[in-house]
């Protein structure tokens, strides 16, 4: 991704920014779909594990120079003894291998000179764009 769209999104500031999740042009991450279980005879049979670019960050941070971007993500950890701790990962990606960023708001897009869109939410027809007009 171009440096410029990233400071423009997150400023020369070096502040950190609100969750979002980043796409990385690398296999970045590994996911569980559902939970590793105990079977018989005490065997573990282990939930199949996606691995993608996609990294769902709590906070966001571009460095000064633009060179780098910050990516913090919080995990609540709960142990036997029913005391919980937040464990952070700090992942430090390049810019060139950021392939994309995914924001939960359209609130970036002032940042980038754009307006957010008007969508209609009394007709019961999805997406931004009005019905084309019947033709008898």
């Amino acid at each position: 991704m171009d440096a410029a769209i990233l400071t423009r999104l997150f400023g020369r500031d070096q502040q950190w920014h609100g969750p979002c999740t980043v796409i990385l042009g690398a296999e970045a991450t590994v996911q569980t779909v559902g939970g590793d279980s105990i079977a018989s005879a005490g065997a573990k049979v282990y939930a199949p594990r996606v691995i993608s670019g996609r990294v769902a960050a709590d906070a966001v941070c571009l460095l000064y120079d633009a060179s780098a971007l910050l990516i913090l993500q919080q995990q609540r950890v709960r142990q036997a003894t029913g005391e919980e701790f937040v464990k952070q990962t700090l992942t430090v990606a390049d810019v060139g291998s950021i392939a994309a960023i995914e924001f939960f708001d359209t609130a970036p897009l002032a940042n980038l000179g754009v307006p957010a869109p008007v969508i209609r939410t009394s007709s019961g027809q999805s997406g931004v764009m009005s019905r084309p007009p019947k033709v008898s």
